[in-house]
């Protein structure tokens, strides 16, 4: 009879256990070049149309007054400017034909701005509309922030079946009083069949697929990232926007993407 030596037996036994998957960072940006946002990972929106919520901004393009690198942050800087119509300038950063997936996760550190009319948003929106327009192919707001209710943020998304306009929206709140004191991590678990909405790694709200269609669940194909800072706006400017704040900024030290939740 032969008999397996120990380290034969160790080796065959631990082949023999289920292996879990390694989190694998798929795309990320530390902000580590001073000046403009890197145009290999960045596009900007621009414009002060409104956006669909009577906001006051005009989004500027390649203004380090409104979008730039400094000190490791990007820095997204909302202004007091008469030389717009509305008297306010911004910026809005996409990854929109950039980068984009489907399932992930997704987590971005950072400090708020603060004060009434302020309403800064780590957001996602779809890299095609696969269902029709807004909000049939959906929208994932990993983090929002309206200044007149300073230190509750909410984690939401928007659908067909569940949006805003219907008063049906699918979100949580959560109370960080040092929002705009200290950075903390914004993130969201986007699986096949949920979306987990995180806190500093800490879970606090889940959207589940309830398999009933893309009404409710159309968040299955490619979404880009979406950074900026509103100003006023239906849901910003809901108590007024304060003339004796500005300029206000949010500091983004890293945003990274992972194919699934690191351990």
């Amino acid at each position: 009879m032969k008999y397996i030596t120990f380290p034969v037996l160790l080796i065959l036994l631990l082949a023999c256990q289920p292996q879990s998957k390694q989190a694998q960072l798929l795309w990320s940006d530390e902000f580590e070049n001073e000046g403009l946002p890197d145009p290999e990972k960045w596009v900007y929106d621009v414009g002060d149309h409104g956006w669909g919520n009577n906001e006051l901004q005009y989004y500027t393009k390649g203004e380090t007054r409104n979008a730039r690198i400094e000190n490791g942050n990007l820095i997204i800087e909302a202004h007091q400017d008469s030389i717009f119509e509305k008297g306010y300038s911004s910026a809005r950063l996409l990854t929109r034909g950039k980068a984009s997936w489907q399932y992930g996760y997704i987590e971005v550190k950072a400090k708020l701005p603060k004060g009434i009319g302020t309403w800064p948003a780590i957001w996602m929106l779809p890299e095609g509309n696969k269902y029709g327009g807004w909000p049939k192919s959906g929208e994932i707001d990993i983090m929002e922030h309206v200044g007149y209710d300073q230190g509750n943020i909410h984690g939401t998304v928007h659908t067909e079946a569940f949006n805003h306009i219907k008063g049906t929206q699918k979100g949580k709140q959560v109370a960080v009083p040092t929002c705009s004191e200290e950075f903390h991590v914004y993130a969201i678990d986007w699986q096949e069949h949920k979306i987990d909405f995180y806190l500093d790694g800490e879970r606090y709200h889940t959207f589940e697929n309830t398999g009933e269609g893309w009404e409710q669940w159309p968040f299955d194909h490619e979404f880009h990232l979406i950074f900026n800072i509103a100003v006023g706006g239906n849901w910003g400017g809901a108590k007024g926007v304060d003339a004796d704040i500005w300029p206000q900024r949010m500091e983004i030290d890293y945003v990274r993407v992972y194919n699934q939740k690191p351990e």
